[in-house]
């Protein structure tokens, strides 16, 4: 689907949509619980969709009522064989390859798009050492066996995600295992996040000077739980009103233990001038914190950013060109961006590169423009914010849905 934007202000207000970090956290915990939960405001997408057909797979019974989603958990009892499309899902991939192995499902993970390329490498190394057998190194992924209790050890600078799998999936063991963190962790914000749901439905891990130690033999118990906005998402509207718009974002917890909140503060601290940022804990938002900058007065840099080269798109390289393809001038470094601030965009065409955080930048970017601008590939905002359009245009935005 390729998209026609006019240029215009957004004003109006528009309800925060849920979080996806938090939505895939509570549906695993739901599915590994004993009994039945609820989950309000769970976030319904592609990516969250993948998670939840994979769980069903596992064993757990996943149904809608009315806004609610209802869990039926699985405990340990897991079906022996699966089968799991994780889409384009990295969360969804990272988080339940670990969790198959504690239940001792003999699994295939498979995914579509860029995934495949996305790294898995930690858990070749750490579970092959544990009694987890790969047939294949690439996906679709292959592997069988029991996963023991012991000592992982995990870099934090590849993904936060592979320690958030452990997390899940140890409690589940026999014995008692510590996760050994060998650098710098960054998105911990996501880390706090899986911490904060497992103490939800009943499980404990206990943070450490080199990471976590996870007791054995806990049980996840069943609950009832809300999901808060996303703050990732919100991001885009708290921008827009940054650069020219007047949308008043409904639904947003200012306590919220997610990273991305730092936008709020970013946009107020920068007021429109150039500003610096290290962007290792909130990589989310680098796409958006571009185009901020691009209509902040002077040069402003976001730094520590290499990672986003790994995610559904070469992130770091994908905003610079899309962007200055509109007019913006900003220069891609190995693991940062430099940007010089402009007046407006001039418009024209560019491509999401099936990234669902590109397509949203551009299209707030767009507010700024003075001709039309073509977005290719809109269609994948629904990895995370299926709605997107339709807020937008509820907001005063002029889309058109135009020929591929």
């Amino acid at each position: 689907m390729n998209i026609r934007i006019e240029p215009s202000k957004l004003s109006g207000k528009v309800l925060a949509p849920s979080a996806k970090n938090i939505s895939h956290r509570m549906l695993i915990c739901s599915a590994l619980a004993d009994g039945t939960s609820v989950i309000k405001n769970l976030l319904e997408c592609d990516d969250t969709a993948a998670t939840a057909g994979i769980l069903t797979a596992m064993g757990a019974k996943i149904t809608k009522e009315n806004d609610d989603t209802v869990v039926q958990g699985i405990g340990k009892k897991a079906n022996r064989q699966i089968f799991a499309d994780c889409f384009e899902s990295g969360s969804t991939l990272r988080f339940l390859i670990p969790v198959a192995a504690a239940l001792g499902c003999d699994s295939i993970f498979s995914g579509r798009a860029k995934l495949p390329e996305r790294p898995i490498t930690p858990y070749f190394t750490e579970l092959s050492k544990k009694g987890i057998v790969f047939e294949t190194k690439t996906m679709p992924y292959k592997f069988s066996g029991q996963l023991k209790a012991g000592t992982y050890t995990i870099a934090g600078d590849i993904s936060s995600q592979f320690i958030s799998g452990l997390l899940f999936a140890l409690p589940l063991l026999d014995g008692d295992s510590e996760i050994v963190i060998t650098t710098p962790l960054q998105s911990k914000s996501y880390v706090d996040i899986t911490v904060k749901a497992l103490n939800d439905f009943g499980v404990i891990v206990e943070k450490t000077d080199k990471g976590f130690f996870v007791k054995g033999k806990q049980k996840y118990k069943s609950c009832n739980t809300f999901v808060e906005a996303d703050m990732s998402n919100a991001a885009f509207y708290v921008v827009a009103n940054a650069i020219g718009s007047n949308i008043e974002i409904d639904g947003l917890n200012k306590d919220s233990m997610q990273g991305d909140k730092a936008i709020i503060d970013i946009v107020e601290q920068s007021k429109g001038t150039a500003f610096d940022v290290d962007a290792s804990q909130i990589p989310d938002i680098v796409p958006i914190l571009a185009v901020l900058a691009t209509f902040s007065k002077g040069v402003s840099h976001i730094t520590n950013c290499g990672r986003l080269r790994l995610k559904e798109c070469d992130r770091l390289a994908v905003t610079a060109q899309e962007l200055n393809k509109l007019g913006a001038k900003i220069t891609e470094n190995s693991d940062s961006l430099t940007i010089e601030g402009v007046d407006s965009l001039h418009g024209g065409i560019c491509d999401a590169y099936v990234d669902h955080r590109i397509a949203m930048s551009l299209t707030i970017a767009s507010t700024r423009a003075t001709e039309p601008v073509i977005i290719n590939g809109a269609e994948c905002v629904s990895k995370s914010y299926p709605k997107f359009f339709e807020d937008f245009k509820s907001l005063g935005g002029k889309t058109d849905v135009i020929n591929d």
